[in-house]
């Protein structure tokens, strides 16, 4: 059980105690972490926990901002931690490509494939999808059918993830939303009929299943089309008094996640939109972060801040503060993946030095030489290079000319590939070192 905070109240010396926590530091490590009242009571050292808390929370007062949606009224204040932070956003997940991260423009396709593969499949596990990651990536590189709704699921989020990039610079509506969530949704869902619709009851909670406790009641579905159309607005124009982008993205984030317009995948619907307005406002990095997969791994915390925001008078900061810091994992998960991925690159170098491989026949090379048992199909290979039929035909015929692949038969039209018996040999014959 959530512990309420105590109601605020002023007092005459809430101001003196807030600016001597501000010259000692404390007010400045509450307010950068956003804690909650459970965790600032055990700060409280000269005073007494409830006038800590009050001096916290008048400091919130004094720096907050108000948005809107119907009646309901939320509020947040920016931190010194949250403006550092959307200050390093702004200078590494905007501007040109390749700069303070080095991804090159030949290499963009590849990583963008791969990080919407490694989205689809977190958001799809973090909502029940049971599945691996390596069958997961199989089933999309090579277009398997989905034998199930965790498969259905992961391809879902493929789907609606490779949507989303493709109209990333149009503004969303309501129709728009679930458009999303017909495609979030296809073949998932008990009742077809859900599938792309706003949900028509009240009987929508959300519970903590180690529980069964509810942890939030959704707005009625009465004020479901105004709360959805405020939302679009507060998406596609700009507000009277300046938001980040960045801190728009994580309202909106919350809102839809808040208002629970579906009667499932609101979590995948909600950090799809997200992808879409930080897409659509020039943050072309989000097209390379797994986001979802940050959360999945703190999925509880992810869920306190939800309801820390709502038990504490709609307040989203808590949410803002674990957003942000979820985005700074993405980010530094993203630049290691990415020095990985070119030391692959460099290591596949070698193999170009054989006379007719190219950049692609070299990375297929390596793959074989280091997974004897691996098997390869034209379909993974169009979507793993993002190339045509004919380029992967091509090149796979060529790998079978010099004796490294050897075919498999699969039916009169399909064959795979395999590592040929020779390789070894094959390769012996060719310097590279």
């Amino acid at each position: 059980m959530l512990e309420t905070p105590p109601i605020f109240n002023r007092k005459d010396e809430t101001i003196p105690l807030m600016v001597k926590l501000q010259e000692n530091g404390l007010l400045k490590k509450i307010q950068d972490g956003y804690l909650y009242w459970d965790k600032v009571k055990y700060y409280a050292k000269d005073c007494t926990s409830n006038e800590l808390w009050a001096a916290v929370k008048l400091f919130r007062y004094l720096r907050g901002e108000n948005v809107k949606f119907g009646n309901h009224n939320f509020k947040y204040m920016i931190t010194d931690y949250m403006q550092k932070s959307l200050h390093q956003f702004d200078m590494h997940i905007g501007g040109t490509l390749g700069s303070n991260i080095g991804i090159a423009e030949t290499d963009k396709t590849k990583f963008i494939i791969s990080s919407i593969m490694e989205e689809a499949i977190s958001s799809s596990q973090m909502e029940g999808a049971n599945t691996t990651r390596k069958k997961a990536k199989e089933m999309i590189q090579q277009e398997k059918r989905p034998k199930n709704k965790s498969e259905q699921m992961i391809m879902n989020n493929f789907i609606t993830m490779k949507h989303i990039v493709q109209n990333k610079n149009d503004e969303i509506s309501l129709e728009k939303i679930l458009y999303i969530h017909e495609l979030i949704s296809h073949n998932t869902l008990d009742n077809s009929k859900d599938e792309g619709a706003l949900r028509d009851n009240d009987n929508i909670y959300v519970i903590n299943h180690l529980d069964g406790e509810i942890v939030h009641t959704p707005p009625p579905a009465s004020e479901l089309k105004t709360l959805m159309t405020d939302l679009c607005s507060f998406f596609n124009t700009e507000n009277e008094k300046f938001i980040h982008p960045i801190i728009k993205g994580c309202i909106i984030h919350f809102m839809i996640g808040w208002i629970h317009p579906f009667t499932d995948g609101n979590g995948r619907t909600a950090r799809t939109i997200f992808y879409w307005f930080m897409l659509k406002n020039g943050y072309w990095l989000t097209e390379y972060l797994s986001i979802s997969r940050i959360i999945k791994d703190t999925k509880s915390q992810y869920e306190k801040a939800y309801v820390y925001s709502e038990t504490d008078e709609n307040d989203l900061g808590y949410f803002l503060t674990y957003h942000i810091k979820t985005m700074e994992k993405a980010y530094e998960a993203l630049k290691e993946y990415i020095g990985k991925k070119q030391r692959e690159v460099f290591q596949a170098a070698r193999f170009m030095k054989i006379p007719g491989v190219n950049d692609r026949m070299a990375q297929i090379l390596k793959i074989l030489h280091e997974d004897s048992d691996r098997i390869l199909n034209i379909k993974e290979m169009e979507s793993r290079f993002n190339i045509s039929n004919y380029s992967a035909r091509t090149d796979m015929k060529t790998l079978v000319s010099l004796g490294f692949v050897e075919i498999i038969k699969v039916n009169k039209k399909k064959q795979n590939f395999i590592k040929s018996r020779n390789f070894d040999h094959v390769l012996s014959k060719y310097n590279l070192n």
